[in-house]
């Protein structure tokens, strides 16, 4: 016997004597059938008329069948410029066999008489759109209450369909209306005022890194910026550097999210203490801290870290539906500036897409819609393939079709970053012979709105920290740029003196189009 068809045919005959939608206490859906005749009937009275309700309502909004039946018909004269009036929509109706379901020409003709003027059709047409919502709102609380009776609902599908069905409703139907040039003249002419009086040359949420910020101008709100490499170069350290550095930027503060999709809370917080304190990850790790150590932990570590406004999610599995509602609700009581995803392939788009490109896809667009809506720069960290590999020696530097998985990443965001580290593929010294130990290289390689560029930085990877190449100096983005670590016993250094562990991507295998997931 099979009980997965079973418990279907139990949920589906339970919705079916369960339509809340017209049924809850009592009472009729939300409905407006006057303004619906009245906004047909415009719409055939005036040209102009239906490229006004158009942009507001669709067919399915109508709660009258048969006014839906005539406002496809009006669509389908639309969209082959064809008039549309009383002759042209009956014709329609008629060709399409509906004529005599909507009432005949009689009622088609009656539509026109309810209404004189178009002069409030759009008024009209969202109250139309309002009381549509509230009927999608009732249907999907009833399903909603329907799936939670049955004990073989699985209660995070059950929140995820929740929240995809009513992002559907808001990303259908609620959509931000055009602004005519010279408001938008207005905010652009104070921008250029505002940047023209401040002093310093940053307009976004800084780096930390003078040489990158002199290409970017700090991250810009509304961009979503990609951050790529292959496992273990230091993609997950240079963005707990960003977030560290914007939180405690000098010149402007930021209050920072941080989810981190592979990694504990605890261990992320671990970095970025070895990188404030400048002692070593494995010694803080282990908890093999001497005494001066311990207080330099708590001066240069703990002590300016607390004041951070630094927000960490380990939700592993994490979906775009959840991360919005948490980025809003951030974004409502912090005032939220900067928003950093560790890392994109290991999210999940909750849309039911069987094809893994489709849904990076969605999750790329879904991340630059909510780069808009909440006017914050995002930086989402994303995997490289193996083609990197592949390619003869001298030429690995990461190029925007090694991108993993779908070209849509690279057509959604703003900018494209790379970490390239010539040691990491066993480069030990440049053309000159000298060497290249923690020289590590960010290439902008897609920028919207600047200039492409390499810029040089110097990874300490012992402490989890990146420095400007040049820029001596404590404070973000500086330090010696010529260190010699010590190793956690206080011996010589053996490699550098450090060991990177690498992301657990490396213990995975698989083809370049095929996911682990």
């Amino acid at each position: 016997m099979d009980l997965t068809n079973i418990n279907k045919d139990r949920k589906n005959r339970r919705k079916g004597s369960l339509d809340l939608s017209t049924m809850v206490y009592g009472k009729v859906p939300p409905q407006a059938k006057d303004l619906e005749e009245a906004v047909l009937g415009a719409i055939m009275l005036e040209k102009s008329a239906f490229d006004t309700v158009i942009e507001i309502l669709k067919a399915e909004c109508f709660y009258v069948d048969a006014n839906q039946r005539i406002f496809k018909a009006m669509q389908s004269l639309s969209q082959k410029s064809q008039p549309i009036d009383i002759l042209t929509v009956v014709e329609e109706l008629r060709k399409k066999e509906e004529l005599e379901m909507v009432g005949g020409p009689y009622y088609v003709t009656k539509l026109t008489n309810t209404v004189v003027s178009s002069a409030n059709i759009d008024t009209h047409a969202r109250i139309i759109l309002q009381k549509f919502i509230q009927r999608e709102l009732i249907r999907i609380s009833g399903e909603v209450i329907s799936d939670a009776y049955e004990d073989s609902t699985d209660v995070f599908d059950l929140l995820d369909n929740a929240e995809s069905k009513l992002f559907e409703i808001t990303n259908n139907h609620l959509r931000k209306d055009y602004n005519s040039i010279d408001s938008v003249l207005v905010k652009a002419v104070q921008r250029i005022e505002d940047l023209r009086n401040q002093t310093e040359d940053i307009s976004g949420v800084p780096s930390g890194f003078p040489s990158l910020d002199k290409v970017t101008y700090g991250w810009q709100k509304t961009d979503l910026i990609i951050l790529a490499a292959r496992p273990a170069v230091g993609k997950t350290a240079f963005a707990l550097n960003l977030a560290r550095n914007a939180a405690l930027s000098p010149i402007r503060p930021t209050a920072v999210a941080v989810f981190s999709l592979e990694m504990s809370a605890g261990q992320l917080v671990q970095r970025i203490l070895s990188a404030e304190s400048e002692i070593w990850l494995e010694k803080i790790s282990r908890g093999k801290l001497e005494e001066y150590e311990m207080k330099q932990l708590y001066a240069k570590g703990i002590q300016r870290l607390s004041e951070a406004k630094i927000f960490i999610d380990d939700t592993a599995a994490l979906n775009v539906f959840e991360l919005r509602a948490k980025c809003r609700r951030l974004k409502n009581k912090h005032d939220l500036g900067l928003i950093i995803i560790d890392y994109l392939q290991l999210m999940s788009g909750g849309g039911g897409n069987t094809n893994r490109e489709q849904e990076i896809s969605q999750i790329s667009r879904s991340l630059k819609q909510l780069a808009k809506e909440l006017e914050v720069p995002i930086i989402a960290l994303s995997q490289l393939s193996r083609a990197v590999e592949t390619r003869k020696e001298g030429n690995k530097m990461p190029q925007l079709s090694d991108l993993r998985e779908s070209g849509a990443i690279e057509q959604d965001a703003d900018m494209v970053m790379f970490i390239y580290r010539p040691e990491y593929y066993d480069v030990n010294a440049n053309e000159h012979g000298e060497s290249v130990k923690g020289e590590t290289h960010v290439r902008i390689a897609k920028h919207r709105n600047g200039s492409l560029e390499t810029i040089k930085l110097r990874a300490q990877l012992h402490i989890q920290k990146f420095v400007d190449e040049g820029v001596e100096g404590e404070g973000p983005g500086g330090g010696a740029p010529a260190w010699k670590p010590i190793t956690p016993g206080g011996g010589p250094a053996d490699n550098g003196g450090y060991r990177q562990i690498g992301s657990r991507m490396n213990d995975v295998s698989f083809d370049d189009d095929e996911t682990p997931f």
